[in-house]
């Protein structure tokens, strides 16, 4: 079933940090789950029943799946809603007239979204990985959800379902008018949350910490795993022809590597006889 929800999120997505511009670390993405078939499949299986509701991807066709070891019946049957046909692009059905009037602006398109979200301080894989699974209940927000990495975000959780209720704890510290304070804010799994602060002696480094803790430790384990494959596939989609080329290039540098071999053999014997 798709899911329509996922529509104000990336194009807008920025880290989060403190008053003094203090960026929380991005956790690693697991770069081999680009490289695995299987995951890649689970990527694109995830994004067309999560992600195509709303956004599209419009330099994509789905023909390109097959690079993933996809045929054409099983795109067809299991990854493509409505009548597109598998050497469409991955458009929707939703207008940008729609969309602004129902969502405030058109939902970017994913095309490209990995390489779009990198910056000087995180790779765009390390980004959507954190902010896909930065989630946790907050009763004070309009949607009832907010983000590690991206604060006061305005899109929901769609994926909740899968990644089950955890307690959040963030603790940050900062410098203020009287010096430094630590303030931690524990969330629990309805939303609501308990803020205690406290004087720091000193000026330690400003800082936010983020620690969780699931009701289902099994399920959020498995969660992590799902969104590893669903960021997987985004790169996939930002660069579809890399791995072709990863391997033509080791290909071509053996070539190179075999023919200066033989260029060189074959100069020291026709100048061996010449002073």
């Amino acid at each position: 079933m798709k899911n329509i929800l996922l529509a104000l999120l990336l194009a807008v997505a920025t880290p989060m940090a403190g008053a003094a511009g203090v960026t929380l670390r991005m956790d690693r993405f697991p770069e081999e789950r680009v490289r695995d078939p299987a995951a890649l499949q689970n990527g694109a299986r995830l994004f067309a029943n999560y992600c195509l509701g709303c956004h599209s991807a419009a330099m994509m066709r789905w023909n390109k799946l097959r690079d993933i070891g996809l045929d054409d019946r099983q795109i067809r049957d299991f990854l493509i809603f409505g009548n597109q046909k598998v050497g469409d692009t991955m458009t929707i059905a939703m207008t940008p007239k729609d969309a602004k009037l129902w969502f405030g602006k058109q939902p970017p398109d994913l095309s490209v979204i990995a390489r779009a979200r990198t910056s000087f301080d995180y790779s765009g894989p390390d980004y959507l990985y954190t902010l896909l699974r930065g989630y946790y209940r907050d009763a004070s927000s309009p949607t009832g959800w907010n983000n590690i990495a991206y604060p006061s975000i305005a899109m929901p959780h769609v994926l909740w379902e899968r990644q089950g209720p955890r307690e959040v704890t963030i603790e940050r510290v900062a410098h203020g008018e009287k010096g430094a304070v630590k303030t931690v804010t524990v969330y629990d799994a309805s939303g609501q949350a308990e803020v205690t602060t406290t004087a720091l002696p000193g000026k330690p480094d400003e800082n936010i910490t983020v620690s969780v803790r699931p009701a289902d430790p099994a399920l959020a384990r498995q969660f992590d795993s799902e969104v590893a494959d669903l960021v997987a596939f985004l790169v996939f989609m930002t660069d579809p022809s890399g791995a072709a080329r990863v391997r033509i290039g080791v290909w071509v540098m053996l070539f190179l590597f075999l023919f200066a071999a033989l260029a060189w053999w074959l100069n020291r014997a026709y100048w061996k006889d010449v002073k």
